[in-house]
Parts: C-alpha cells; structure tokens; sequence
C-alpha cells in the first residue's frame, strides 16, 4: 500500500522531517536484514487518538531486539513517551505507527555485533492493509509452497526484517496466482499463518488457532482474540492444524494489527462462504475494544494525550 507522508519521523533521539530520515547505503541491516520492527496502530476514540496495545507492542520489540543481540539507543519507556508524542507533533486522529531497530553505518561484514544500534519510530495513515472491502466479503487465500522457517533456522519469536522475505514470496507467489493472501505450513506440514497475519478457524463452535511452537508470530491481535472470545464465551484451542482442517472450517479469518480481523472466504479454491456469525462477533467486539468503547478492555488503549 502507497505511504502517506506525515511530518515528523524520531531517528535516535531527534524529530527529523519526513525527507530527512535517511541512513548510509551501506548500513549493514540493509545488506543482511539484520533488524526488528513493529507495526501498531493508533485509532480515534471519543477521547482523541489512542494507541492500542503500545506497551505490548514496544515490549515484543524490545524482545525482538534481545534476540538479536541489540540494545535500543532508548528505554522501553522512551519508546512509548516518543510514540504518543510523535501521533500528537503530526497531528494524527488515527494512524499506524512503525518503530525499527537496526544496525547503524560505521561496520560492514556478517557480525552485527560491533555495529552502533540505530532506532526509528515513524507514523502515517493508513487504511485496511487486505483492502476495505475484505472485512465484510472476506479475502481468497492459497496454501504457499513455500514453507514457514524452521525455528531452529530464523526464530519466529522475533519480528525481525530479513526473515520477512519468506513471508515475502507466500505473499508474491498468492498474489501473482490471483489470490489475496498466502498461508504457510511448517516444516512438519501444520498450519503456521498467513504472510503477514496469524490464523483461526471455527469448527463446531469452538475456535482453533495453531500454537506458538507451530512457528507463528505471538500476534497481539491474535491474542487479543483468543482474550475476546474467552470473554464471549466461545472455546478456544490452541491446537496443530493441516490444510484440509482450513477447507473444512465453518468459518475462518486473519488476524494482526495491520489487517486488524478478516473473514477468509476460500482456502485454495474451497468455499468457506460469507463471514460466520463468530467471525462477526469477534469483529466487533475488537473494533469496539480498539476505539475505547468496550471497558472490558479499555486497558488496552493508550490515550496520546
């Protein structure tokens, strides 16, 4: 999806215009992928713009970043005062907000370990990564041939950049063959998640989703589901799932902070049909949750000001 422009962007302790947040062609993470992100959203709620779950997000990149034997340049803390500061100095009712930790200039070569560590957090607006219309007709996924990394290979349990190409090619190979998203299994051929997204499916009433040990990221989104349908009432199962446990499915939808909650309607070519009434009611609830107006969750929501 095409950047909007905001007018500030934070690079390691300052507020630099939008065109001067730049760094050296030979940073060593743009040559190695060695870095980790985050992608969060602020929405607007009846008290102004609200980040949710900013605190877990920073807290999963500060994790990220212990992973990768990186000492962000600010504290968690900083991180969290710089974000809601940045949303406030742009001016920006709702947004998404991408905080990146990576190596700075000054040492090339495969050990990341005698590089500066560099930080950016960045905001701008943007709509529904799977497109406006996904969350109400649902989008057509496409079980990739391309497997998930082997935890032992790349941890998953980190959101790093250089992994992301192989969520990279799902997502290519999904798209150039007319589909919306790709789903990835492990090496063991379970279910993981989408390119960019974790994975449910309702069966019976009950809502499954694989376990983190599959190799899927700890999703806050995803989390925040299985803490919403608890509340519901609806079972929840964190439990191994093939393909054919997706084409089998009443319901199914993606889950993240970027695509937020959206129906799958098709797993390779079988119809799933129109968002079930699950898929519904977690929609809502989440929606509701995100802008402040469940209090069953207002914890979630960070207020910017």
């Amino acid at each position: 999806m095409p950047i909007t422009p905001s007018g500030k962007i934070w690079m390691d302790g300052e507020y630099v215009d939008w065109d001067e947040a730049r760094v050296h062609v030979l940073t060593p993470s743009l040559h190695y992928g060695w870095g980790v992100f985050e992608g969060i959203r602020a929405y607007a709620t009846d008290a102004g713009p609200a980040v949710f779950r900013l605190t877990d997000h920073m807290k999963r990149l500060y994790r990220s970043a212990k992973i990768y034997h990186m000492e962000p340049p600010v504290s968690l803390e900083g991180a969290v005062k710089v974000t809601k500061d940045l949303v406030a100095m742009n001016n920006l009712p709702a947004c998404y907000i991408r905080p990146l930790v990576f190596l700075g200039y000054g040492e090339i070569g495969l050990n990341p370990l005698t590089s500066p560590v560099s930080m950016v957090i960045a905001c701008w607006p943007w709509g529904a990564y799977l497109g406006e219309e996904a969350f109400e007709t649902g989008v057509r996924a496409k079980v990739s041939s391309w497997r998930r990394l082997d935890p032992n290979i790349i941890p998953p349990a980190a959101k790093a950049t250089g992994q992301y190409i192989n969520s990279s090619l799902a997502k290519a190979e999904a798209v150039k063959a007319g589909y919306d998203e790709g789903i990835l299994l492990n090496t063991n051929g379970y279910v993981t998640d989408g390119s960019g997204e974790n994975v449910f499916a309702v069966r019976d009433g009950v809502l499954h989703t694989p376990p983190l040990a599959a190799g899927c990221l700890a999703g806050l989104t995803r989390d925040s589901i299985i803490t919403i349908a608890e509340g519901e009432g609806i079972p929840v199962r964190e439990t191994d799932l093939v393909r054919t446990d997706l084409y089998l499915a009443d319901e199914a939808f993606f889950t993240g902070t970027a695509a937020e909650v959206v129906p799958i309607r098709e797993v390779d070519d079988r119809v799933l049909g129109d968002p079930g009434p699950i898929t519904r009611r977690l929609q809502e609830v989440f929606t509701a949750a995100t802008k402040g107006r469940d209090e069953r969750y207002r914890d979630w929501v960070e207020p910017v000001a």
